[in-house]
């Protein structure tokens, strides 16, 4: 044996990861959240064009955009990611630090195993009677001729699923118009905070800055009023909020006050936002596609007989399901989405600093062209067997995936596909004088103002 033979070998020497490119058109003093406040959806859809990861500089600080599918799986899936960032800090006045949308770590797992058994099959089976019967009277509610306000029956049906299911609250249609009302100040107001930090300047007395505050109080008033009521009454249904009056924390104490807000709010608003959000692009969806709507309507009829719409049923409506997820595919309630690097790390073969912010759009991920054929097109039948394997891995993740994945991403489905089913086998519809489809952007994606009439089949 020589000495050669033993030395050590070289280090290998590794290339330095690069810095990612610097997007362009900003403004100096706000960087690039004048464009992420005047065409937010247009402007991330076009990082795309410059590459896998993109620098944006919001006032003073340095965020980095992620454009490609398999980079925003590597976000949810890798350890050296959490949840954070200016969305959810933007978010903390109403979900508080406490809550399952917001926590990190064991907090976090501690929460999931607490509410996820609420979203267990044998559980969502037990809510399929009432999700029937507020599928029923959304329709029923509908008047030929009659001016359909969207916005507020969409609130309307989503708050009492969620309420009678989850919370078992009473009928819940004076804090539906509420949360229909504060939600949309709250998270156009908070998507503000969020691409334009001027911090203090919020805090002047100026008239939406008051509306805001307004909103916020009477948001986390309506989640007092339900855990006080609950209390109150000195019932213990087996549903979520018992769990939660019951949990308990790492050290077997009972979880205090401020978390039980903290989780109620995460599950009642977001949540109500979200699926109300989606169901108005149902709607604007079997308005503008009308051979879609029809082709729903045929497909209960084939598996009803002509009897109303149920639960039991959405497993085998799968155009109907397919239009659902079409419809998140082009109308995500939840278009960005961002994280925070707890370590420095490599992402796409570029320099991600600890601490550093990422941000990415489902929107802009879930039409990009280099994942979908005639992108830009209303399709449910893309997502056939055949069709839907050619679609990149993560170029569709409504309900998110990895720890962050929503526990009521079933649950969801469920009520979507079966409001879609039972108002499509019921009516025809066509928008009226007055309203507005234009995507209105806040913290969700909302239609600005759905105004529709509907005439029975």
């Amino acid at each position: 044996m020589t000495v050669e033979s033993v030395r050590p070998e070289a280090p290998q020497v590794l290339e330095p990861l690069s810095t990612p490119p610097l997007a362009g058109g900003g403004v100096p003093g706000l960087g690039h959240g004048w464009k992420l406040v005047r065409d937010p959806l247009g402007f991330l859809a076009q990082l795309r064009d410059h590459g896998d990861v993109v620098r944006l500089k919001l006032g003073p600080k340095t965020v980095y955009a992620v454009t490609t599918p398999e980079l925003t799986g590597a976000l949810a899936l890798s350890p050296d990611y959490e949840i954070g960032g200016p969305l959810w800090e933007s978010l903390e006045g109403l979900l508080g630090k406490k809550g399952v949308a917001t926590a990190n770590g064991p907090r976090h797992r501690r929460q999931r195993r607490t509410i996820q058994p609420a979203f267990r099959a044998d559980f969502i089976h037990e809510y399929g009677s009432i999700m029937e019967e507020e599928a029923r009277a959304f329709a029923a509610r509908m008047v030929p001729g009659e001016t359909i306000d969207c916005t507020s029956e969409s609130f309307r049906v989503a708050v009492r699923i969620a309420s009678r299911c989850l919370l078992r609250g009473q009928f819940m249609d004076e804090r539906a118009e509420r949360l229909s009302i504060a939600l949309g100040d709250v998270f156009r107001g908070m998507y503000r905070r969020m691409v334009i930090p001027a911090g203090p300047l919020y805090r002047l007395p100026l008239p939406s800055h008051r509306q805001f505050d307004r909103a916020l109080a009477d948001l986390h008033d309506i989640v007092d009023e339900i855990i006080d009521e609950r209390r109150a009454s000195g019932q213990k249904p087996d549903d979520l909020l018992t769990a939660l009056l019951e949990a308990k924390d790492d050290n077997g104490a009972p979880i205090d006050e401020q978390e039980i807000h903290d989780q109620v709010v995460a599950i009642l608003t977001p949540g109500s936002e979200t699926i109300a959000s989606t169901i108005m692009w149902l709607l604007q969806a079997l308005t503008e596609h009308p051979e879609q709507a029809d082709k729903v309507s045929k497909e209960v009829e084939s598996v009803t007989g002509g009897r109303p719409v149920g639960f039991d049923d959405v497993r085998r409506l799968s155009h109907t399901n397919n239009v659902v997820v079409e419809t998140l595919r082009l109308r995500p309630a939840v278009w960005i989405l961002t994280r925070r690097a707890v370590t420095e790390t490599d992402l796409g073969g570029y320099r991600i600093p600890a601490g550093a912010d990422i941000v990415y759009s489902p929107y802009a991920i879930q039409r990009d062209p280099r994942s979908y054929q005639q992108h830009l097109d209303f399709d449910p039948d893309r997502w056939l067997p055949e069709r839907s394997k050619d679609i990149p891995k993560y170029a569709m993740r409504p309900f998110s995936l990895g720890n962050r994945k929503c526990p009521s991403d079933h649950f969801s489905m469920a009520q979507l596909s079966l409001i879609t089913a039972t108002v499509a086998s019921r009516w025809r519809f066509e928008q009226v004088s007055g309203s507005n489809d234009a995507p209105h952007v806040g913290i969700t994606l909302r239609p600005h103002k759905l105004l529709l009439k509907a005439a029975p089949r």
